[in-house]
C-alpha cells in the first residue's frame, strides 16, 4: 500500500530507467567483448550472519525460528552477501534545495538520473549497489544497505525521492568515519550534489580522508539553470532559502547575476576537489550525454584497478 506522498510522479520513471539500460548495454559491449578481460564473476551467495530486519529486506530471508527466540521483536534476518566484482555506494544531496529548480525541473531529477545511471551501471557489472543520503549540514544520513540488481536500483531511487525503506546512520566523530563504518568492504563512491553549500571546503577534505581507503569522486550537478530566472520589473525582490528558512532582499541586479556566480562556485568546487586528488564528472542538462559519461568513467576506473 502507497502512501499519497508515495505517488508522486518519480523523478525517474521504469521506462527511462530502461533507456539507461539500453544505453549502457549499447555502450558498454567493448567491455565484455574482444580482447578485454571480462568483468563478471562469482558463483554465487555466502552466508555472512545474523542481523536485525532491515526495511527493503525480503521476507524470504527472515529466520523464523531465530525470530522466535526475541519473540519477533526484532525480526532476525540471514544474512547473504553475493560474490561480485565490487561495491558502488552512492552519496547522494537530499536537501530541501534540491527541490527546486525551473521550469518544473528540479535539481533533484538530475541527481536521481545520475543515481539510475550509476545504479544500472553497477548492474551491468554485477556489482553490489547501496545508497546514502544527506540533508543540509549532513545533520540526517540514511541508508540502504547494498544489493544487486535492478530491482535494487529501483529501491534506491524510491529511498532518494520518499525514504522509503532508508535506515538512519549513527554520526560516528567525523563525517568520513560515518561513511567508513557503513562499506563493509572497499567500495567505488561516487558522491552527487550541486554543492551549494557553505561548508563545501570542509565536506572535501573528509570525502578525501574518506578516499585513502575507498574509491571517492564527485558528481556535480550544473544547476545554475535553476537560477536563470526571467527578467523582473521590480527593483527589489525578496528570495527565501528553503534550508534555513530566513528571507533576503536582493536587487534586480544581483538576482540576474545569480546563475554566473552558481558555475564560478561550482568551478571552485572542482578545483578544490581536484587539489585534494578527487576527481569529478559534470553533470548538465542532456540526459543522454550525461549517462554515456558517467558510465565511460566508471568502467574506464574499474578496469584501471583490475
Amino acid at each position: 500500500m502507497r502512501t499519497r506522498e508515495q505517488e508522486v510522479e518519480p523523478f525517474v520513471n521504469l521506462s527511462e530507467l530502461t533507456e539507461i539500460e539500453l544505453l549502457i548495454l549499447r555502450h558498454m559491449r567493448e567491455y565484455t567483448m574482444g580482447e578485454h578481460r571480462s568483468v563478471f564473476h562469482g558463483s554465487g551467495f555466502d552466508f555472512v550472519g545474523l542481523r536485525e530486519w532491515q526495511p527493503g529486506d525480503r521476507s524470504s530471508a527472515i529466520d523464523w525460528p531465530q525470530s522466535s527466540i526475541t519473540n519477533f521483536t526484532p525480526l532476525i534476518v540471514r544474512d547473504f552477501e553475493q560474490s561480485s566484482t565490487g561495491t558502488v555506494i552512492a552519496i547522494a544531496d537530499n536537501s530541501l534545495s534540491t527541490r527546486c529548480g525551473m521550469d518544473g525541473i528540479p535539481i533533484a531529477a538530475a541527481i536521481a538520473r545520475a543515481l539510475g545511471s550509476v545504479g544500472m551501471s553497477a548492474v551491468f557489472f554485477q556489482d553490489l549497489f547501496g545508497l546514502i543520503t544527506f540533508d543540509a549540514g549532513f545533520q540526517h544520513l540514511a541508508a540502504v544497505r547494498p544489493r544487486t540488481g535492478k530491482n535494487q536500483v529501483v529501491h534506491c531511487l524510491d529511498a532518494y525521492q520518499v525514504g522509503q525503506g532508508t535506515v538512519e546512520l549513527k554520526h560516528a566523530p567525523s563525517l568520513s568515519m560515518t561513511f567508513a563504518g557503513f562499506m563493509r568492504k572497499i567500495s567505488l563512491v561516487p558522491v552527487i550534489s550541486d554543492f551549494l553549500f557553505d561548508n563545501a571546503a570542509d565536506v572535501i577534505r573528509e570525502l578525501s580522508l574518506l578516499n585513502s581507503v575507498h574509491d571517492v569522486f564527485l558528481v556535480i550537478i550544473e544547476s545554475a539553470f535553476a537560477y536563470e530566472f526571467p527578467g523582473v520589473s521590480a527593483g527589489w525582490i525578496e528570495a527565501f532559502d528553503v534550508e534555513t528558512g530566513r528571507s533576503r532582499i536582493l536587487s534586480r541586479r544581483a538576482l540576474r547575476t545569480l546563475a554566473e556566480r552558481t558555475r564560478e562556485w561550482q568551478d571552485e568546487v572542482e578545483r578544490m576537489a581536484k587539489s585534494a586528488d578527487l576527481d569529478v564528472v559534470r553533470i548538465g542538462r542532456d540526459d543522454f550525454k550525461n549517462t554515456i559519461a558517467l558510465n565511460e568513467f566508471i568502467a574506464e576506473r574499474r578496469l584501471r584497478k583490475k
